[in-house]
């Protein structure tokens, strides 16, 4: 029901599985630092994905390609083209330069629909949408389609915020609060700000708010999206609420770590310790940081690996892990069996010791 029905005719939908272009039909702003970009297939084809799934796109900067993933806040329902809504990121690499050089008429290389965010076919119809900041784009794709398919599940969206100026999709949000049935809008800033006339709580999501404004949390199922520390927050808040684990999506939306330009080391602070990372097929070797992720270095130096969503989600990026160790904090972009077996992603991966990759 939140994808558009799926055509076996070729060349009429989109191909998954190919890196293709993209034309930017329009740019539309959020609020100050927060913009939606909406494409069209360059090829002329239908768009084909599920509410709440993600694109990886493809920039070049310096010299050097960068992928990020942008999850989709357009309707599948409406597969003529794809919206991803971007914020601007303080020394962020591509989602900077989306909002400072991409316009209407050019063209990017993307790849997907991909990702496992989606509504359950078993939930029995009550959710519980948490955002915080960004994490708002593949809850309000999931919107969009139920309203677009004209179903009206029992839903409570909890979306939380700097300030009301930063909430993205405010005004749509607060429309579809006064439009669609069996929704329920709930807006929580962390502070004021200067924008006049927002009522309502201000602070902080707690236990005793949360069980307060969603007293039958516990018969929802709860799909959450934002910033690590708040999905942290709320696992944590909904355990001391006594909800049920396993009826519990999240979809991490904290920026790359290698998306943001990391200043040089000041004098007198603590030396990170550098390891010697070869790549055997290629017979490159390059000192990577113990701070650094192995394809961010591997990247700026050269090496070519394949990736795409730069934040252990994907699994584009999976090697073998000839020899040393590494620390690897992945999404669930790679299976236990897979690391038994040596197989480990660069992408989240920092060295522990000197090490031999089978690439």
């Amino acid at each position: 029901m939140l994808s558009p029905l799926s055509c076996s005719q070729d060349g009429l939908y989109w191909d998954p599985a190919l890196n293709q272009r993209m034309t930017c039909a329009d740019i539309r702003d959020e609020t100050h630092d927060v913009k939606t970009f909406t494409f069209v297939c360059s090829e002329r084809r239908y768009f084909n994905f599920s509410a709440g799934q993600y694109f990886s796109f493809e920039v070049e900067t310096d010299g050097i390609v960068e992928r990020r993933c942008y999850s989709i806040s357009s309707s599948p329902l409406r597969p003529r083209s794809i919206s991803i809504t971007v914020k601007r990121v303080e020394g962020g690499l591509v989602s900077n330069w989306l909002h400072d050089n991409l316009a209407p008429g050019m063209e990017i290389q993307a790849q997907g629909p991909v990702g496992n965010f989606r509504v359950p076919t078993e939930s029995e119809g009550k959710y519980l949408f948490l955002s915080g900041g960004s994490g708002i784009t593949p809850l309000m794709s999931i919107v969009r389609a139920y309203d677009d398919a004209h179903v009206f599940p029992d839903i409570v969206f909890l979306h939380a915020g700097r300030t009301p100026q930063d909430f993205i999709f405010h005004d749509e949000l607060e429309f579809r609060a006064r439009t669609m049935r069996n929704f329920r809008l709930i807006l929580l800033p962390e502070r004021m700000g200067s924008k006049p006339g927002f009522v309502g709580a201000v602070g902080r999501l707690s236990k005793e708010y949360l069980g307060s404004a969603v007293p039958d949390l516990a018969a929802r199922f709860t799909m959450c999206c934002g910033p690590a520390p708040f999905m942290a927050a709320v696992r944590g808040i909904l355990g001391e609420l006594g909800a049920d684990p396993t009826r519990y999506l999240e979809e991490s939306f904290d920026p790359v770590p290698d998306d943001i330009a990391v200043a040089a080391e000041s004098p007198g602070e603590a030396i990170v310790p550098k390891f010697k990372v070869t790549f055997a097929r290629q017979a490159k070797a390059i000192e990577v940081s113990a701070s650094q992720s192995i394809l961010s270095a591997a990247k700026k130096s050269g090496v070519r690996l394949p990736s795409s969503c730069a934040s252990g989600i994907c699994g584009t990026c999976k090697s073998k892990l000839v020899s040393g160790k590494v620390d690897m904090q992945h999404g669930g972009g790679i299976r236990q069996r897979e690391i038994d077996a040596g197989m480990f992603l660069p992408c989240c991966s920092k060295p522990l010791t000197d090490l031999v990759v089978d690439r």
